[in-house]
C-alpha cells in the first residue's frame, strides 16, 4: 500500500500540524521551518564576524542559505494555503537570508588585500619625460 494519502505531521514535540509537500524531507510545518531557519541565521550571523568562518564553513553556510531560500520560494508559491501572517513571516525570513548572504560576502571581502591604485601621471610629468 502506498503512503501518499497519509498526511505527515510535524516532527516537533506537541505540534500536530500537517507538513506541506515542500517540507516533507524536513518533516516540519511551515511555522517550525521558519523558526528553525531564523534561529540558524541568528547563530550563523554571530559566527560571521570579521575573520569568522573558514572557506569550507563559508561554503556550507552559503549552501544552507541557498537551500533555505529555495524551500521558502516553494512554500510561498506552493499548494499550501498560507495566512497573511505566515506570508509575512516567509518574506521576512527570505529577507533575513538575503542579509546574511550579504554579510558573509562583506566579511570575506573585508580582509582581501586592496590593489594599489595605478599612478596617474600629471601633465607636467608627461612633458618632463
Amino acid at each position: 500500500m502506498s503512503d501518499t494519502n497519509i498526511s505527515r505531521k510535524c516532527c516537533m514535540p506537541g505540534c500536530g500540524t500537517s507538513v506541506p509537500e515542500e517540507l516533507e524531507t524536513d518533516t516540519l510545518c511551515v511555522s517550525h521551518f521558519l523558526s528553525t531557519a531564523e534561529n540558524a541565521c541568528a547563530a550563523i550571523r554571530r559566527e560571521a564576524i570579521p575573520g569568522g568562518p573558514d572557506v569550507p564553513r563559508r561554503l556550507e553556510i552559503e549552501n544552507f542559505v541557498a537551500a533555505s531560500a529555495i524551500k521558502l520560494a516553494r512554500i510561498g508559491t506552493g499548494s499550501a494555503r498560507l495566512t497573511d501572517e505566515t506570508k509575512k513571516r516567509v518574506l521576512t525570513t527570505f529577507l533575513t537570508l538575503m542579509i546574511l548572504r550579504e554579510n558573509l560576502e562583506r566579511t570575506s571581502n573585508c580582509f582581501q588585500p586592496r590593489r594599489a591604485a595605478a599612478k596617474v601621471e600629471t601633465p607636467s610629468e608627461l612633458v618632463a619625460a
